[in-house]
């Protein structure tokens, strides 16, 4: 235990206080329990141990662990609780849950019978609660935290406290917006989003020189090979197809599915194969769109397949369409806050109400004009006009 306390204390005096992500405000920090997931490098464990800090400190009361620290292998997750809690621990912080089996069993127990302990942990984002041993869906505040989105990138780049908008509010005033944020930057802003789409979008970024996609790769590996065969107990072959399918999205432009000569090329029966694309969604590797009122289900085949977001879609593709990389741009933002669904008229249903069309700077609103509330999310322009937008500033939804 003394040990641990050692650990917690190191890492809570390291951690930087420059910036909090989007998700820090959000959390309700008083529950008794609270999950926070998301895919590796977004900042889980920052955003813990920068809570720790600022309102514990180094304290007997407050503990970080690690559930892949070796100590849990000979030592259980209750048993530490207990003496903790015994030692006059209330607050405990548990990055990696996935990491440890039988977690979510374990941290139910404890969740009922140390009533004034309070417990935040972290996991993959391809956790699903409600199936877990424990079943802590119902006891549990799940938080899910994002990638970058283009406003924290210059945020946290520039060190500016630039606003988010709600999507209506950017439809309505967007030309008024867009000259407020490029006042605001000084600096012209589409340089800054093609940096952005091309390595912006996890935090690492800043910490990188130069080694950016070669981490991110890194980064996909231990997704696929640590994670994903712990939670789906998964053997190292499907590791294999799950980077062949990776692979053939990212290529692609964008990946419309076609479910049996994708079983053929990745060498897996359908029922396998969709399993596998819901896993890789909920691992914030792959967006799934359906179409509107579609089940959304493991075994409901998607329309479209694109790689969770710009700077991974850059990382992994060895053919860059830059159709594609709007199109993984506007996605990724718009999934966080909003329903996204495929559309036959446009690129994109927002809401079950608006539809997108997403393109280069000479994109017209000519292809979805009859379409009510339709609008064209366009690149390489500054400030738009109309129901043309420009696709940089959907990046301020969050």
């Amino acid at each position: 235990m003394e040990k641990l306390h050692r650990y917690s204390d190191l890492r809570i005096n390291n951690i930087p206080h420059k910036y909090t992500r989007y998700l820090y405000d959000e959390i309700a920090w008083d529950d008794r329990l609270i999950g926070i997931l998301g895919a590796r490098g977004v900042g889980k464990t920052t955003l813990m141990l920068q809570h720790l800090n600022l309102h514990h400190g180094i304290s007997d009361e407050a503990m970080y662990i690690s559930m892949d620290d070796f100590y849990f292998t000979k030592h259980s997750l209750f048993d530490t609780v207990e003496m903790f809690y015994q030692n006059g621990g209330r607050y405990l912080y548990i990055d990696e849950v996935h990491k440890y089996k039988d977690w979510s069993l374990e941290l139910k127990n404890v969740y009922d019978i140390f009533p004034e302990l309070k417990i935040v942990f972290s996991g993959s984002s391809a956790l699903e609660l409600h199936k877990s041993k424990g079943d802590l869906s119902r006891r549990a505040a799940m938080y899910h935290l994002h990638e970058l989105s283009f406003r924290e990138y210059l945020k946290i780049r520039f060190q500016l406290l630039l606003p988010a908008y709600q999507l209506d509010d950017l439809l309505k005033n967007h030309r008024q917006i867009a000259l407020q944020i490029r006042n605001d930057i000084d600096k012209s802003i589409l340089p800054l989003f093609n940096d952005y789409l091309v390595e912006g979008a996890y935090p690492f970024v800043f910490e990188t020189s130069g080694r950016f996609h070669d981490r991110l790769t890194n980064t996909v590996n231990t997704i696929i090979e640590t994670d994903l065969l712990a939670i789906e107990h998964l053997n190292y072959y499907t590791a294999y197809r799950l980077r062949k399918i990776i692979s053939m999205v990212a290529d692609s432009a964008p990946f419309k599915v076609n479910v049996s000569e994708l079983s053929r090329k990745a060498d897996i029966s359908r029922d396998v194969l969709l399993r596998l694309l819901n896993a890789l969604k909920r691992a914030n590797l792959l967006i799934a769109l359906y179409n509107s009122g579609a089940s959304t289900g493991h075994l409901t085949k998607p329309e479209k397949l694109y790689i969770n977001n710009a700077s991974l879609l850059n990382a992994l593709s060895t053919d860059m369409n830059k159709g594609t990389m709007r199109e993984t741009f506007f996605a990724n933002q718009m999934t966080i806050k909003h329903q996204l669904n495929a559309t036959k008229q446009g690129d994109f249903l927002v809401d079950n109400r608006l539809t997108f069309e997403v393109g280069g700077k000479n994109k017209t609103i000519k292809q979805v004009k009859d379409i009510p509330d339709s609008y064209v999310a366009a690149d390489d322009i500054e400030t738009g006009s109309g129901n043309k937008i420009p696709l940089w500033l959907f990046g301020f939804l969050y």
